[in-house]
């Protein structure tokens, strides 16, 4: 599973940098939209929520604007590496179709690429919250520790991407649902809310969201200085690893009629 992207990591780390700075090539502010999107896009959360709405950060206990915006970032921080793996895994092998007609090339290490450009995008809005939090607050010791957090979900990531690249090439509509399932994660996922704000009858279904638990250890880590709760962390490991070898032994099963459809 892990094979491809060791004999190919040079490639592998060309081709996310490629398509880091492809993003953006022929745009006047070039590689500073990495820094200013999310600044705006949490600008106008915040505004939103905390202004417009007036919301309330747990069960009516009233938060800043300043801490308000760093928990919502927290949440679009995981939210958007998971969206972004998620919407464009299912036209990876598809928009890449010279690599599979026309040259030997290793195609699962597409799939290392769109999570490797993810967590690039992911890395820049984290570091914008460091440099937030220095300037106005603390920054907690167990931030170290948010690599370790992150790591179930990067597997999960990785697994997803294989199937749903592959499930692509067959089914062209799968992009369109992961479409609307990214938006619907957005709010069905504690990115502007705490977990126990939600009343009890709904917690069940908040529970079984895969966002949840790395949105709230995120924020445990990163925010408030607590460490992880190991057993949980265990358990969204092997998830992580069952679905990145779910989706790696599918990827490989069906990669051999890729030209065919194409």
């Amino acid at each position: 599973m892990f094979e491809g992207l060791r004999r190919h990591r040079q490639l592998t780390a060309q081709m996310v940098r490629r398509e880091v700075v492809g993003r953006y090539r022929g745009s006047m502010m070039g590689m500073a939209w990495s820094l200013f999107y999310p600044l705006l896009m949490l600008s106008v959360y915040t505004f939103v929520f905390t202004v417009v709405f007036n919301a309330k950060w747990g069960g009516g206990s009233s938060v800043g604007k300043g801490s308000f915006a760093a928990l919502v970032f927290v949440g679009l921080v995981v939210h958007g590496v998971f969206a972004e793996c998620l919407t464009k895994a299912p036209g990876l092998i598809v928009a890449n179709a010279n690599y599979v007609k026309k040259v030997v090339f290793p195609l699962d290490i597409l799939a290392w690429v769109l999570v490797g450009s993810a967590l690039f995008h992911g890395a820049v809005s984290l570091l914008i919250l460091l440099v937030a939090q220095a300037l106005f607050a603390s920054v907690p010791w167990t931030v170290v520790l948010f690599p370790v957090v992150l790591l179930p979900l990067v597997l999960a990531c990785i697994g997803l991407s294989w199937f749903l690249s592959a499930a692509g090439v067959y089914l062209r509509d799968i992009s369109h649902v992961t479409g609307v399932a990214s938006s619907l994660l957005l709010f069905m996922s504690p990115v502007f809310y705490p977990a126990d704000a939600l009343p009890e009858q709904f917690r069940f279904w908040l529970g079984v969201n895969p966002l949840t638990y790395f949105i709230e250890e995120s924020r445990a880590v990163l925010i408030f200085g607590h460490l992880p709760q190991g057993d949980a962390w265990l358990a969204a490991m092997t998830v992580g690893l069952l679905i990145a070898w779910s989706g790696f032994v599918w990827f490989q099963r069906t990669r051999r009629g890729f030209a065919d459809v194409m």
